[in-house]
């Protein structure tokens, strides 16, 4: 009898895993961002409230990039030819930021957001699925996208992105952050494989496989470490800004400068993240000090 009932308790969990997932229903237009999320293998957009606190005015040291992204964005929203976007390079400089921003600017002009984890994107044909005939601009958000050597998952997401018989829909994009070019670890052997071709030089097959995922992301946009100048110039944005939020006139005087040298410093790099977390450092200890 207990065999019994164990195997019935067996059969009724497997029974539950089959059964369809619950999931809210999205009303597009008063809801802006969901994410993509996975029970019992199957998955769904669940919505999500999105409140920015970055504007695109706020993204210091990145314009080129900015209006890049900004334009091509646009042509999206107005129907007109426009490329999946990878944007890749150093930490804290505003990748991640930048999407958001995005979302704050334009989703009163139809733009939606919905992000996905790198792990989920398997799923990738049933996300398209769900969003295609929507009458909205999505872009499907990946961030800190990569892939380690044994993962075979980006096959599915280049699959996606052209390749598949199935034609993307044409109100979807993908926009990526990464820390890596082209998505992939890349090894010093990999060039072993290179030859030379009757005077030309051909690549070998691991470096033309880990580059065929990057090439097709349209936009390639890199995004580099700040110098001191330009990361003085994102601390003074963010001290300034907050401090006025909280009442605080601050003067971006030389001491102050050399207190957010110091502090970049500390850190070891020179980025924005940087140079907000000075602010309110900084903020932070002005308005204590008056407590």
């Amino acid at each position: 009898m207990k065999k019994l009932h164990s195997f019935l308790n067996r059969i009724a969990v497997a029974l539950e895993a089959a059964l369809p997932v619950d999931s809210p229903s999205i009303d597009w237009s008063t809801q802006c961002a969901a994410v993509w999320r996975v029970e019992r293998g199957q998955g769904a957009l669940i919505p999500v409230v999105t409140s920015s606190p970055v504007s695109l005015e706020d993204l210091i040291g990145i314009e080129s990039q900015r209006e890049r992204v900004v334009s091509n964005t646009r042509q999206f929203l107005h129907g007109l030819p426009a490329n999946n976007v990878l944007m890749w390079g150093a930490r804290g400089t505003g990748k991640s930021s930048l999407v958001r921003a995005l979302l704050q600017a334009y989703s009163d002009q139809g733009l939606r957001l919905v992000q996905v984890d790198r792990e989920d994107l398997i799923q990738m044909p049933y996300i398209l699925n769900a969003l295609a005939d929507q009458p909205w601009r999505f872009v499907i958000y990946c961030d800190d996208l990569s892939f380690e050597e044994d993962d075979v998952s980006y096959k599915r997401l280049k699959s996606a992105l052209d390749g598949a018989l199935s034609r993307t829909p044409d109100n979807v994009l993908l926009y990526a952050t990464s820390n890596r070019r082209h998505l992939l670890p890349e090894a010093a052997s990999d060039n072993l494989q290179t030859e030379w071709v009757n005077g030309e030089l051909h690549p070998g097959d691991a470096i033309e496989e880990k580059i065929s995922l990057s090439d097709r992301f349209g936009e390639w946009i890199g995004f580099y470490p700040f110098d001191q100048a330009t990361y003085l110039r994102a601390a003074e944005h963010w001290t300034k800004r907050l401090g006025q939020s909280h009442g605080l006139a601050p003067e971006f005087c030389q001491g102050l400068q050399l207190e957010a040298v110091r502090f970049a410093q500390g850190r070891g790099v020179r980025n924005g993240r940087v140079a907000q977390q000075f602010a309110k450092y900084w903020v932070g200890r002005e308005l204590l000090k008056k407590l």
